[in-house]
């Protein structure tokens, strides 16, 4: 960490440049995004661009223009958007800003220009409600990075100090859930999750598959998935090389995984994934994409508009996404490996 302000300012500057991404106008976004551009630590540690349309900015944040390097501490890329919008509420307007941010910081992210050296995208929560409202139908934001950034193979793990979880199905009723676990597509996902940790630093992953019913079947009592198409795919994975658990009882692996026993869990639906991670670090979880050119993490929460503009939201999430991006950023990825509880 820099410990005075004179070593910003001569010399190198360490700190790297992170685009933030200010999401949907109407959520808690822009204050969780205000806080992050006001708070001194975080100050210390990276610099941020924000990205958004200008009614978002706050007063103290310089405009920053494409055709100017990026220099200072923080800095502020203006993108379309309304200049008036309902709190709290999904519209078309704001799913139409939230993308125009979106798209533009993931282009910073993906170009890393010399006048924008970016060194990861961080986006604020957009609400999927008004993304369809503004005519881009998509599960997340996940499939809207990989469209633009050329990418098929792209997914997302969640963090939750020492757990990680990739979700190898992500929005989606249930039902259709369940219907969509795919042994070949499963397969794939456990090396992805094993070369992206080894890229990450952890030489030799350890992964765990979920399993799908209580007591992950227990021998076909309570269930035939686990036998029928989650085994052959652990036994496929082995053969390849890969260090893979499982399928292991769902109400056990994500405990195991948050005691370390495993770097890494492959669950099979969005909330098998995320209420242990929600309940292993509720105030500070993250996602980072897996397979894109470019590094992003985003808080593992929403738009919460029940109570944006209260200033009630806490900013714990996105800090500790901006922070782990400030680490992992400059030093090719080989510190994600070191995510803890404090990450």
């Amino acid at each position: 960490m820099l410990d005075d302000r004179n070593e910003l300012e001569h010399g190198s500057d360490p700190r790297p440049w992170i685009a933030l991404c200010a999401g949907d106008p109407a959520g808690i976004g822009p204050e969780l995004v205000a806080a992050a551009l006001a708070d001194e630590s975080l100050r210390r540690e990276l610099r941020l661009l924000a990205v958004g349309p200008e009614a978002l900015r706050p007063a103290h944040v310089p405009i920053w223009t494409r055709e100017t390097p990026l220099a200072g501490d923080h800095g502020w890329l203006a993108t379309p958007g309304p200049e008036r919008w309902t709190m709290g509420a999904p519209q078309a307007e704001c799913g139409r800003a939230a993308l125009e941010a979106l798209r533009t910081g993931a282009e910073l992210a993906a170009a890393r220009r010399p006048e924008a050296p970016i060194g990861a995208l961080v986006s604020a929560p957009v609400s999927k409600e008004a993304l369809h409202l503004a005519g881009e139908r998509v599960e997340g934001q996940t499939e809207l990075l990989a469209r633009w950034d050329n990418c098929r193979n792209v997914e997302m793990m969640a963090v939750a100090g020492k757990l990680r979880v990739l979700c190898s199905t992500r929005h989606m009723a249930l039902r259709a859930a369940l219907d969509a676990i795919d042994p070949e597509r499963l397969e794939g996902q456990l090396h992805l999750l094993d070369g992206a940790l080894r890229e990450f630093g952890i030489a030799s992953p350890q992964l765990a598959l979920a399993g799908l019913n209580p007591h992950a079947g227990e021998g076909g009592l309570f269930g035939h998935e686990e036998g029928e198409l989650l085994v052959p795919v652990v036994e496929r994975a082995r053969a390849a090389g890969l260090d893979v658990t499982g399928p292991v009882s769902p109400d056990t692996v994500f405990l195991r995984g948050f005691r370390g026993e495993f770097d890494a869990v492959l669950a099979l639906y969005h909330d098998q994934a995320f209420i242990p991670v929600k309940l292993a670090a509720p105030d500070e979880a993250f996602t980072v994409l897996l397979g894109l050119s470019y590094l992003r993490l985003s808080p593992a929460h929403g738009t919460a508009f029940d109570i944006a503009g209260r200033g009630q939201a806490s900013p714990a999430s996105l800090f500790a996404a901006l922070r782990a991006a400030a680490r992992w950023a400059p030093r090719a990825h080989s510190e994600v490996a070191r995510a803890d509880s404090s990450a």
